[in-house]
């Protein structure tokens, strides 16, 4: 097949929606191009007809960042591992490479991932733009983990960057949003695999809170899941094991049987039945939230890095996450708390605090400063807009920054106020997509026109 043949768009169903179903848009056309070479001549073909273009991964984002009304591109063919640099341990993955994929492609050089977040459903390329990350203060998103990037800018053009090749590009495209052009291939600095020692007890939510900070200084990894209406909170703490080293009997190696009780009975099939049972008498949310939390216990296990930071999760939900300064975390959950109480809410889905060390990537919510991360949730048949609405004007008051790819209501003005560089960003963007190819109606509400 030549490559004018497989740069042609295929027509298919072009109806799209995310993954809660909360979005969903149709546009002109759908391609899924399987070489740059493709990717380049569907750039060119599409912005001289005046179409919008806009890539799409998994659909993992909860907001309508990947939506366009014009040529939609996925990755799903456009996969697999490119190369691992022995000497550096960078491994180059293609653009529509799933996250779930990673451990076995990376598994004969024995590699992984230095941290990652709960969910793996991901591409690669999607999960760097919109800022996805993990919990840890010794750790950052993926989005600095990149050391290199493969893309086709809006002029279709065919470029390599990283920190000495075109070093501005590469300094913002790391956590480009899509609006600088569409990514190719992901240079990703990876780190001889490790296993962890994973713990989870139930504690009195009050103490979690007063100690989280501590908590989060002194150990590798540590986030924790509250019930709303309940007094206890699961605490996940996870310390990473040096090469060869065996942690005391209490941590036995995880079994099938137990993942798959705990992932999917208890996690899922419960959970579901739970949320479905809130969205139609939603009176009964605190008592079944409140027995939720009795039935958390102690559970001590040992894992490949992988097979502790992810969890499935296949409850569909919306959510919004934030990022606050550390420091004022605890007193913004304490109001979040008090919001909830104030307001008789019945929320079923529990509040996730997670926690991240400073980067030096421009968009990141963690940019220059250490970060508590608050997500609330909301199951998809229930209403959320009052409940996030209430809690984003206390993550807001907070100088939080919110999840590039979940629910939010801040646009460029604030957002300005939130990234010291995000002038820059816009900037760069100005030169390389002066005619927004990339544009949709979330870069035009977050970047502005």
């Amino acid at each position: 097949m030549s490559a004018d043949e497989t740069a042609k768009p295929k027509r298919r169903p072009n109806a799209w929606r995310n993954w809660s179903g909360g979005v969903t848009e149709t546009s002109t056309l759908v391609a899924g191009p399987t070489s740059e070479t493709a990717v380049k001549a569907l750039v060119i073909g599409a912005s001289g007809s005046g179409l919008k273009i806009k890539s799409v991964g998994s659909g993992h984002s909860f907001n309508d960042i990947a939506t366009t009304e014009g040529l939609r591109l996925h990755f799903d063919d456009y996969r697999g591992l490119v190369s691992v640099n022995p000497d550096t341990n960078v491994a180059t993955f293609r653009a529509g490479t799933k996250l779930h994929e990673l451990p076995k492609l990376l598994g004969p050089y024995n590699l992984a991932l230095a941290n990652q977040g709960d969910i793996d459903a991901q591409t690669i390329a999607g999960a760097i733009s919109t800022g996805t990350h993990g919990t840890g203060l010794g750790f950052s998103g993926l989005a600095e983990m990149v050391k290199s990037l493969r893309m086709v800018l809006a002029d279709g053009s065919i470029v390599y960057c990283d920190e000495r090749t075109h070093p501005d590009l590469f300094e913002f495209a790391r956590l480009g949003l899509g609006a600088l052009g569409v990514v190719l291939e992901v240079g990703i600095q990876c780190v001889p695999a490790f296993r962890v020692a994973a713990s989870e007890d139930a504690l009195p939510m009050d103490e979690v809170v007063e100690s989280f900070i501590e908590r989060a200084r002194s150990n590798d990894h540590v986030e924790f899941f509250w019930f709303p209406h309940a007094d206890s909170a699961l605490v996940k703490t996870n310390r990473r094991l040096a090469p060869g080293e065996e942690p005391d009997e209490s941590f036995a190696p995880q079994t099938a049987l137990a993942k798959f009780v705990d992932e999917e009975v208890v996690q899922n099939w419960a959970h579901q039945l739970v949320a479905s049972l809130g969205s139609v008498v939603p009176g009964v949310v605190p008592k079944i939230n409140q027995f939720s939390a009795s039935l958390m216990g102690r559970r001590h296990y040992v894992d490949d890095s992988h097979g502790v930071f992810v969890s499935q999760r296949r409850v569909r939900f919306n959510e919004m996450e934030y990022a606050v300064p550390l420091e004022d975390g605890p007193e913004v959950v304490r109001e979040i708390q008090q919001l909830i109480d104030a307001n008789d809410w019945n929320v079923s889905f529990p509040i996730e605090v997670r926690c991240a060390g400073a980067d030096e990537v421009p968009l990141s919510t963690a940019y220059q400063r250490e970060s508590m991360y608050i997500s609330v949730h909301q199951y998809v048949r229930e209403p959320h807009l009052e409940f996030f609405g209430a809690v984003e004007e206390v993550l807001q008051a907070a100088a939080g920054r919110p999840h590039w790819g979940k629910l939010h209501t801040l646009r460029h003005d604030e957002l300005r106020e939130l990234y010291p560089r995000f002038d820059d960003f816009v900037a760069l963007r100005n030169d390389v997509d002066p005619n927004r190819v990339f544009a949709n109606q979330y870069l035009t509400r977050t970047l502005g026109e």
